[in-house]
């Protein structure tokens, strides 16, 4: 299936880029999300006539995910949990869990943008997380879990 992105879509391509993917993902994700049309005629031509519209818009986002990361950057972020001896956590501490404590600080953050690719953290101890803020953006807070007395 052959589609146009109208914004940047990681390891696939950025905006205006024509590009053949598979149907299931093409119909079920990207075109209902508002990330790609149909590579027809008529939608190549109303893109082209759009194109400096997206283009405004896309810098736009870029540019607010580069002050949100000027103020999330190295960001020091505490959760206390209950734990064993040993450090094991009952429980974890996963992404909504970050996206909170963040938030209590006064920054905004989604759960969808922590970035926890092993899994939730189930031992105390000192961690640094990765946000995905937008696709060209990323920041790393500094977590650190520490067992309720």
């Amino acid at each position: 299936m052959e589609i146009i992105l109208l914004q940047k879509v990681d390891n696939l391509g950025t905006l205006g880029d024509k590009v053949n993917v598979k149907s299931g993902y093409g119909r079920n994700f990207l075109i209902p999300s508002g990330r790609a049309v149909p590579a027809t005629e008529e939608n190549l031509k109303a893109f082209e006539a759009r194109r400096a519209e997206l283009e405004k818009e896309a810098a736009g986002k870029l540019a607010e995910a580069e002050a949100r990361k000027a103020k999330l950057d190295g960001l020091a972020i505490t959760i206390s949990c209950k734990a064993g001896d040993e450090g094991r956590l009952f429980g974890s501490v996963g992404t909504s869990d970050i996206s909170k404590a963040v938030s209590e600080t006064g920054r905004a953050l989604e759960k969808k943008e922590v970035l926890l690719p092993n899994g939730p953290f189930r031992v105390a101890g000192e961690y640094e997380v990765d946000l995905h803020l937008h696709a060209d953006v990323n920041a790393i807070v500094k977590l650190t879990i520490v067992p309720e007395a």
